[in-house]
């Protein structure tokens, strides 16, 4: 079934503030100079659908999570308070209790209608995250947006805006984690919350020892950043059959690279061909590298605030759209193989030196890999979700840049990765011949998968 023309009525509540059950301290908490960089500087949706399950009949989902909500924000107060910038564009969150959005929702349609495969973009996302007036700001705003959505078939729809700054993917999680755990009747989360954003702040004096070309100047001299009006958004899904056919495109030694960096050297070398930029301009690929655990920047566990860094490759259109795919695909793994803990700490430096600069995104395309994340397991007592993660692709200041890499089972149990991209109407219709020919072609080194069906599936669009 074709999710985008499914059209249903959700009727809200007016929404209250939950803040934390017991007292909590009010004080002022910095984020790190990873947090409040200006590419981080905006709100996130993220969607989780949930079946019914008899083992729970009598009990509201709206109820149970909003208990657990203050419960879970008596350890994670930081969340119910407000941001504040000081001088030199510095973030602090004033921790004062006012709380967090939360919405009780009812709409008139189940879980089937939305068919057999959930995934981006999601037919009326915008009633499902609600917008609430007065609450879209990254300064003096609710940190957190959650709605609980009943369907008429005993199932939910939990949704949560995140204001960015405060976490990345891993943390986000941590967080719906303890949520979880207190709704199905925890005393305390499994993991303790540890701010220490301390850890990620930049050295005195800064020194960044890296060239960190993804927050390069570039100016927009042809008009390239990609138009809002004509915008259409479509999910692609690449299970193991696809992989196989993007890997046997690559050389013989690089085949054994990982499926993010196959993917991605795909996806950046086909967008590119169809958005037909000039051959002598320079195109990025930017990748989310999370940098815990990485060498020299040892986080502790409960650490929830960002992480990560935005390694870049850069060409020329000529050279990546005319070289084999192996030619992206080693500005790829050279990229990320450059991130480690003094990876980061660089990124921290050069954020007070250039005072928090965005990274570029004229010609730029982001990646970003959430399939180990985690947003799918999160359990209010209804069980895992039947779909978690990203709720659209494309988010933040310029919505035709980012792409997510979300796990996802189809229709016919097969596990997989599915993307949602964003691109103009005729780009979209030139990178989808790409992809089909990328993963469906002809030549001798598909010739196993010649026998099976042309893999690419392009599961729904708007």
């Amino acid at each position: 079934m074709a999710t985008s023309s499914l059209v249903f009525t959700v009727r809200r509540q007016e929404p209250v503030l939950v803040g934390p059950v017991k007292p909590t301290p009010h004080e002022f908490k910095c984020l790190s100079d990873i947090d409040d960089q200006e590419g981080l500087r905006f709100l996130i949706p993220v969607i989780q659908f949930y079946r019914k399950d008899p083992s729970m009949g009598g009990k509201d989902p709206v109820k149970v999570i909003k208990e657990a909500l203050g419960k879970a924000l008596v350890f994670y107060y930081p969340f119910a308070g407000r941001l504040n910038e000081e001088i030199g564009r510095k973030l602090v969150v004033e921790c004062n209790g006012e709380g967090v959005l939360f919405i009780e929702a009812d709409a008139d349609v189940s879980l089937e209608d939305f068919g057999d495969g959930l995934q981006p973009p999601f037919p009326c996302l915008e009633e499902l995250v609600f917008d609430v007036q007065g609450s879209g700001g990254v300064l003096h705003s609710p940190l957190l947006l959650i709605q609980v959505t009943r369907l008429k078939c005993g199932g939910f729809v939990f949704g949560v805006r995140l204001n960015h700054t405060m976490s990345d993917a891993q943390g986000l999680v941590q967080f719906l984690n303890a949520v979880a755990e207190l709704a199905r009747g925890a005393t305390t989360p499994s993991i303790i919350p540890v701010w220490s954003r301390e850890l990620l702040n930049a050295r005195t004096p800064p020194r960044p020892a890296f060239a960190h070309h993804e927050y390069d100047d570039v100016p927009d001299t042809n008009g390239t950043i990609i138009p809002l009006d004509d915008m259409i958004h479509r999910s692609f899904f690449f299970g193991p059959r696809e992989i196989r056919a993007l890997r046997a495109r690559m050389p013989h030694h690089l085949r054994t690279s990982s499926t993010f960096e196959i993917l991605t050297a795909c996806l950046w070398r086909s967008r590119t061909i169809a958005l037909k930029p000039d051959p002598e301009e320079e195109v990025r690929i930017i990748c989310i590298v999370n940098a815990r655990g990485k060498d020299g920047k040892r986080l502790p566990e409960g650490y929830y605030g960002n992480a990560f860094s935005f390694p870049v490759a850069v060409a020329t259109v000529k050279r990546l759209c005319g070289n084999p795919l192996g030619y992206a695909l080693e500005l790829v793994k050279k990229a990320k193989g450059e991130v480690n803990g003094e990876y980061l700490q660089s990124v921290a430096d050069l954020m007070v030196l250039r005072g928090r600069p965005h990274f570029t995104v004229v010609r730029s395309y982001l990646v970003s890999d959430v399939t180990r994340a985690g947003f799918g397991d999160v359990d209010f007592g209804w069980g895992k979700a039947v779909y978690g993660g990203p709720a659209k692709g494309g988010v933040g200041a310029i919505p035709g840049v980012a792409s997510f890499y979300i796990p996802f089972r189809n229709g016919k149990g097969e596990d997989g990765i599915v993307v949602p991209v964003c691109l103009p109407g005729d780009a979209m219709e030139r990178f989808v011949k790409e992809i089909e020919g990328l993963v469906s072609g002809d030549d001798r080194l598909l010739g196993e998968l010649q026998q099976q069906q042309p893999p690419v599936r392009i599961l729904s669009a708007l």
